[in-house]
């Protein structure tokens, strides 16, 4: 294995999936060799990661918003009009939280793996959390709508009073990943830099999920599809749909990273934010808050 072993008495977390609602998006926006009238619905997954020793309890992403018609106009038809993107938010991360009985107020921390509006959610509806983003996010925010008519960013999509902006540079790498944080120093979550490739601020989470041994990555944007991971296709590059990616070669290498981790560490569980197959074979399950996704 290339991710450090499990120490005695060693730390670890639980960790639950959230539905955060739904998006049906063209094919080709993600993967070469589709035809452009090929759509699919994908599930827009946040998870709740709690420390199993002292209880704390973090979210990564925040999944859609239920207002997400109010976002900068430049964004809405955008997406609407030219991608034909639809969206389908029945249940937000607010009402996931609930089914466990947690409230906004409960979350002490709140990590938003990139600046999307599929995964930046309402921040407004946890007024009481401290917000963390990659420090490539913070010149996004600061040309945000409406200082900038055409930015898809609104520019108080977090409280600068109450967000973090981590920077990367000088984190020591773990497994096949350049740069992570050892977040609580026990070894039980990392934050990895997924680097500029799907877009600056990217962050994952690596979260230890057992004293034996077992992980869970949490990919975020880092793949939106399997196909990507399994090598069965390749990232979408399109003359009209575009590319998912702000710099498809630099997405292609931390996949690689990726297929690295799962080749070498057979304990690592790795989900995606649209992770459509693990979604499916889960939905309603005992993976779902109040539950938690089982350690391999």
């Amino acid at each position: 294995m290339s991710l450090p072993p499990p120490g005695i008495n060693q730390a670890f977390c639980d960790v639950s999936a959230l539905e955060a609602g739904y998006v049906t998006a063209p094919l080709a926006c993600f993967l070469t060799d589709v035809g452009d009238d090929e759509f699919f619905t994908v599930p827009t997954l946040s998870f709740l990661v709690r420390h199993h020793a002292n209880d704390d309890t973090v979210i990564f992403d925040l999944g859609l918003r239920k207002e997400w018609k109010k976002l900068p106009p430049g964004l809405v038809s955008y997406f609407t009009e030219q991608l034909h993107f639809q969206l389908n938010i029945k249940q937000d991360v607010v009402d996931s939280l609930a089914q466990g009985g947690t409230k906004p107020s409960d979350i002490k921390r709140v990590f938003i793996s990139h600046l999307h509006f599929d995964h930046f959610g309402d921040a407004a509806l946890f007024p009481t959390s401290q917000f963390f983003v990659g420090e490539g996010g913070r010149a996004l925010v600061a040309d945000g709508y409406p200082k900038n008519p055409s930015s898809f960013l609104p520019i108080d999509v977090i409280s600068e009073d109450h967000t973090t902006y981590l920077n990367p540079e000088e984190w020591p790498p773990i497994g096949p990943f350049p740069h992570a944080l050892d977040f609580y120093g026990d070894g039980s979550l990392y934050v990895v830099d997924a680097g500029t490739g799907h877009i600056q601020g990217h962050l994952n989470f690596l979260v230890r999920t057992s004293t034996d041994g077992g992980w869970i990555y949490l990919a975020g944007d880092s793949a939106h599809h399997w196909n990507l991971l399994t090598g069965k296709s390749k990232i979408g590059r399109h003359a009209h749909f575009g590319c998912a990616h702000v710099n498809a070669e630099e997405a292609e290498k931390h996949i690689e990273r990726i297929k690295r981790l799962i080749k070498e560490n057979p304990r690592v569980r790795v989900l995606l934010a649209h992770d459509e197959p693990w979604f499916d074979a889960n939905k309603g399950g005992p993976a779902f808050w109040p539950g938690k996704i089982e350690s391999l």
